[in-house]
């Protein structure tokens, strides 16, 4: 079997600032910092706003797919964290969609949730 290349790559590196992150994402580069510093978007929020993109962008390419009316999406997500612990508690995922019936719009959330 041979070597698969990743699909994505992200370096990410110390800036000198105990709490600060430089990552690089193709030629995109972007600071993050962790809550202590929370100046730049934090290591929880980046995470999030990757699950919430993915969320906009698979419902959108689902609606298209399966011949929903799509005008419209967001995602809002909303994560409970305990500031002395790393993970989070829990995270809370509303989508509004502006197109499609209400059965539609389960069948689209569905969609995302079978990945």
């Amino acid at each position: 079997m041979s070597a698969r290349e990743p699909n994505y790559l992200i370096r990410s590196s110390s800036s000198g600032t105990v709490g600060r992150s430089l990552n690089a994402i193709r030629n995109h580069h972007v600071v993050i910092d962790s809550p202590s510093i929370g100046e730049a978007i934090t290591s929880g929020e980046a995470f999030l706003s990757g699950v919430s993109a993915c969320a906009v962008t698979l419902t959108e390419g689902a609606a298209r797919e399966l011949g929903i009316p799509l005008e419209h999406t967001e995602v809002t997500l909303s994560g409970y964290r305990a500031p002395d612990r790393p993970a989070f508690e829990r995270v809370e995922m509303r989508f509004v969609f502006t197109g499609p019936t209400q059965e539609q719009a389960e069948t689209l959330v569905n969609r995302y949730k079978d990945g």
